[in-house]
């Protein structure tokens, strides 16, 4: 959730470009490899279009199977990711965060209020990339995997989904460090495949009148959906194995794997992958419709329509604004506007209660992370009194009752700063309970439904933040990074990226001259990634607290 970050020319310099490049033919359309990766002996297919257009009347609409377009070779040559939307807070979040992890001060005791958007709202002008027209996937495949395919032979695949809020993010990371740990294991290589799916206004608008005149929740956790299943057709022509596909995202990613095992409530059969790694998965419960409907009324009111209809006839540059002004500008702090519903049908309770009612799809076998302090980014630092986390709490949770916010406060998580608890001060006692709420007690609701059967890490190199972990993810080699939350630790990073790719191989996570990561198990046992060791501790969100989240009673 941290930033969004450039796509421009992001593989262009490693990749050696021509027209004897393999081609694979999908059926609906023929797609040429972008390039080829001569260091890590892979192809880049890029850029293929995996539903139709979500424009016109399927906006706002689950996605659709693509048309047949086979009067040329695609290249994918065109990069495309989906309109993007920032809050404003983050700009004195970034700031902050930077303070707080060279430990010095930082002063900010205003609290922060969203100025609210108007259709004279400034927001930066979109990235030229920015399309509606954005459902596209990417295919990285090994040469040798390649060469197999249609041999009776499948490589197992990783599938990226990636995080940004909900509101922001795209497909282009560069897995070139992913698809090293893979070539170098013992277990053979991997298929890695990134997804964009629609974002913010376009992917997660909802409400009862939105719903009334047709308009679909949650299109963009359908559009995850969507390319899940089109890895299942399609995948073969790549030399993958659609039965061996792990899907793994941080974050927002995260978050969004965790909705596609409990989609439907476990009712429509299998989900479209066996293994899943949710890293740090979160999102901010929109509590109500009440809140829901409000979002939808402010969109209207900034394209100035008032109907899903005349949405859907306006051009896309009116959307794209009125999108970027909204979250920008009506997004308390931490918050994004726009998020997961629950909607009755692919969503129909919290993901946690779905998971303590046995809702969900139990034969997805998972490993799942957490950082050490997911909350800062997200916790505004004048919270330094009993009102100020109280007030924030109000922005977070909008629709809970002063019961609850008692509850919370003074039960869960007491004014105590004697060193008893987990917090010493009002920050970190805010911090905890975001941590907590929107992250961390995720991945121990994930443990505890699937038996204790499942394998979970921590991720704990200082200072451990929110989204630090995914420089260590997709580190591509080469010396530590001196910039504060990047892969400082090369030991860690590769290690990380070994279990990652050991766990979609065979399920079972592994790396080169680490000690053995043991399941979750009855002791709640978890591996910690530390810059000093990566030692075995028991997991501190196995608590009350955690349990009480999870029945969803804020």
């Amino acid at each position: 959730m941290l930033r969004l970050l450039s796509v421009a020319a992001l593989f262009g310099a490693v990749y050696a470009q021509n027209s004897s490049l393999p081609e694979v033919d999908l059926g609906y359309e023929v797609y040429r490899a972008a390039g080829f990766n001569s260091t890590g002996n892979f192809y880049n297919f890029s850029n293929i279009r995996y539903a139709a257009p979500p424009v016109g009347d399927l906006r706002f609409a689950p996605p659709q199977a693509p048309g047949k377009n086979r009067s040329s070779v695609n290249t994918g040559s065109t990069s495309r990711i989906c309109p993007q939307a920032t809050p404003g807070w983050q700009e004195a979040a970034l700031p902050f965060l930077s303070s707080l992890v060279l430990g010095q001060p930082y002063n900010l005791t205003q609290s922060y209020t969203p100025p609210g958007a108007n259709s004279s709202s400034t927001v930066p002008a979109p990235d030229p990339s920015e399309s509606e027209d954005c459902l596209f996937l990417d295919v990285f495949v090994p040469k040798g995997v390649l060469t197999k395919a249609g041999q009776g032979f499948g490589a197992p695949v990783l599938v990226w989904i990636y995080g940004g809020g909900y509101t922001f993010g795209n497909k282009y990371n560069d897995p070139a460090g992913l698809l090293a740990a893979s070539g170098n294991s013992s277990n053979g290589e991997i298929i890695y495949v990134s997804i964009n799916y629609r974002l913010g206004a376009f992917g997660f608008q909802a409400g009862p009148s939105f719903n009334a005149e047709g308009g679909v929740s949650n299109v963009g956790l359908h559009d995850q959906r969507f390319a899940l299943e089109w890895i299942q057709k399609y995948i073969h022509f790549f030399g993958g194995d659609k039965n061996h596909v792990t899907a793994f995202g941080e974050s927002a990613g995260g978050g969004s794997i965790m909705h596609q095992i409990t989609a439907y409530g476990g009712t429509e059969g299998k989900v479209p992958f066996q293994q899943a790694i949710p890293q740090s998965p979160g999102w901010f419960p929109i509590q109500s419709n009440v809140l829901s409907e409000n979002t939808y009324e402010s969109f209207l009111r900034l394209t100035n329509t008032s109907s899903l209809a005349e949405l859907r006839a306006l051009p896309s540059e009116a959307l794209i604004r009125a999108n970027a002004q909204q979250v920008a500008y009506e997004s308390t702090w931490g918050q994004f506007t726009y998020g997961p519903v629950v909607d009755g049908d692919f969503v129909p309770l919290q993901p946690g209660q779905l998971l303590a009612q046995g809702k969900f799809d139990k034969d997805v076998r998972v490993m799942a992370g957490h950082n050490a302090d997911e909350g800062a980014y997200f916790t505004p630092p004048y919270v330094q009194s009993d009102e100020a986390l109280e007030s924030h709490l109000r922005t977070v949770f909008k629709a809970t009752t002063q019961q609850a916010i008692d509850y919370i406060t003074q039960t869960l998580y007491p004014p105590v700063f004697d060193g008893s608890l987990p917090y010493r001060d009002q920050y970190s006692r805010g911090d905890l309970i975001i941590s907590e709420a929107i992250f961390t007690c995720n991945t121990n609701y994930l443990m505890t439904a699937n038996g204790n059967k499942t394998y979970s890490y921590l991720f704990a190199v200082s200072p451990a933040l929110h989204g630090q972990d995914i420089s260590y993810t997709y580190f591509t080699g080469g010396a530590p990074s001196d910039y504060p939350l990047g892969a400082s630790n090369v030991t860690i990073a590769t290690a990380m990226q070994q279990f990652i790719t050991s766990f979609a191989k065979d399920g079972r996570p592994s790396a080169d001259g680490i000690r053995q990561f043991n399941m979750y198990g009855p002791n709640a046992s978890i591996l910690r990634f530390n810059v000093t060791d990566i030692d075995e501790i028991r997991d501190s969100n196995a608590n009350a607290r955690c349990a009480w989240w999870q029945k969803a009673l804020f």
